[in-house]
């Protein structure tokens, strides 16, 4: 008989089995941009600039896209419980079709777009040149670049996320080999670092596309366009969408308030997010964790072991947000000076850290509970509920610049926001509506 000990202690090498590689493939992504930042920052501050205003074009997509990755790692999943891997690796040829076909929309739409962008993002005369020639050329890797998001939720889906991990790991390698060949070896400027992207991306797209096709061949699973899947695909990740754009909305608008308060504000602001972004990193690993364990479990009709490692990994999540909040604390005297010699952004920072701490334990509740639903495919109340959030938000942060609340007032509509969003992913996971059982939803 399997004591509760012994099934809570499987069910944390299971969790960690896969988050922490999860968590270093996480990591790894941003290092595309950093690495082209460190090259590109040789050819001028005007050309650097560029590249900024280009990347915060492309993460936007990322993140609005990143339902890709979700809805497939859940669908997958499900398939895998269920018994079904010749299903679970049609499912995720769907969800690769998938990202080809919006990839391709998005350069037929995005090319005549590019100066828009760039002006939207606002851009001066100096640096809009660049970013429209990194962003020409950037438009050749969507496909590529979405390719990933999905053919990393297939692999997810069937449990594996060590191999996203070596991809990135490898991506990034070659990512910066060709940026360096490119930029300085053969003189391409910031046009150079965007074809070491592209083709770094196509690369880690390949290697996707060699897997799941190695796996198709081994389960018998069909490689061609299924309409009705490509249509159950794109109807299960129009949740996800709504919620991921949600998250952006608050993202801008925090960012925008902050800008408006001044410099030292924007600047505080900017390094306490840096390190909200990279302790959310790690929660968001126990969150896709959640997304591959939550599918299985009710693919196999499991309610019983669903509900017992949602518990184990919500203590997960407040666990490990109670650690982050600590370690804050802890540094919290001393990190500023690492960022700035300005007295008054290291004043407002020092603030701002605290608030972090603060909300850290909320934090780990969230992320968790949020990846565990998107693993349960419940993307329509994630939409709605997350929209709620939003709404709760953004009065009580548009209201800080009129009370004079500074920082500490954004970062408190922030909490609320957070507050929020944890107590209806917690109603929700309490009940029983959530719990759909079968290899599809």
């Amino acid at each position: 008989m399997t004591t509760p000990r012994r099934l809570a202690t499987a069910h944390d090498r299971e969790i960690l089995r896969l988050a922490v590689p999860a968590f270093g493939a996480l990591v790894a992504e941003p290092l595309f941009l950093l690495s082209d930042s460190a090259i590109v920052g040789h050819l001028g501050t005007a050309q650097l600039g560029g590249l900024g205003v280009a990347g915060q074009a492309l993460n936007t997509l990322v993140y609005l896209c990143v339902f890709l990755a979700y809805g497939t790692t859940a669908g997958v999943a499900r398939q895998v419980g269920a018994g079904d891997l010749r299903g679970a690796i049609r499912q995720g040829i769907d969800g690769m079709w998938l990202a080809i076909a919006i990839g391709a929309v998005l350069i037929a739409a995005g090319w005549p777009l590019i100066p828009w962008i760039v002006d939207a993002f606002g851009a001066s005369p100096g640096v809009a040149p660049y970013a429209e020639t990194y962003l020409r050329v950037s438009l050749f890797g969507i496909p590529s670049m979405l390719v990933v998001l999905a053919g990393t939720g297939v692999l997810r889906g069937l449990q594996d996320t060590r191999t996203p991990l070596l991809v990135s790991i490898g991506g990034f390698s070659l990512n910066l080999l060709l940026n360096v060949v490119f930029v300085i070896g053969m003189g391409w400027g910031i046009a150079g670092s965007a074809w070491g992207t592209v083709l770094a991306q196509t690369g880690s797209a390949a290697v996707y596309v060699a897997v799941v096709l190695r796996a198709a061949r081994r389960h018998g699973a069909l490689v061609r366009p299924d309409w009705d899947g490509l249509r159950t695909s794109a109807t299960a990740g129009f949740g996800l969408l709504v919620r991921t754009a949600a998250l952006r909305v608050v993202l801008i608008v925090g960012t925008s308030i902050a800008a408006r308060m001044g410099d030292p504000e924007i600047a505080a602001y900017q390094v306490g997010f840096q390190v909200w972004t990279l302790l959310a990193f790690a929660l968001d690993a126990i969150a896709i964790a959640g997304q591959a364990i939550t599918g299985r479990y009710l693919g196999a009709s499991d309610i019983t072991a669903t509900r017992a490692v949602t518990r184990r990994m919500v203590w997960w999540g407040v666990g490990c947000g109670v650690v982050f909040g600590l370690a804050v604390l802890v540094v919290r005297p001393w990190l500023p000076a690492l960022f700035t010699s300005d007295g008054d952004v290291r004043n407002l920072l020092l603030g701002s850290l605290l608030l972090v701490a603060v909300l850290q334990p909320i934090a780990g509740v969230v992320f968790v509970l949020d990846g565990i639903l998107i693993g349960a495919g419940d993307g329509a109340y994630l939409a709605v509920t997350t929209l709620v959030a939003t709404a709760v938000f953004l009065p009580a942060a548009l209201l800080v610049p009129r009370t004079g609340a500074g920082l500490a007032g954004l970062w408190g509509a922030i909490g609320l926001w957070m507050l929020t969003r944890m107590i209806t992913l917690s109603l929700r996971a309490r009940g029983d509506r959530w719990l759909v059982t079968g290899a599809v939803r």
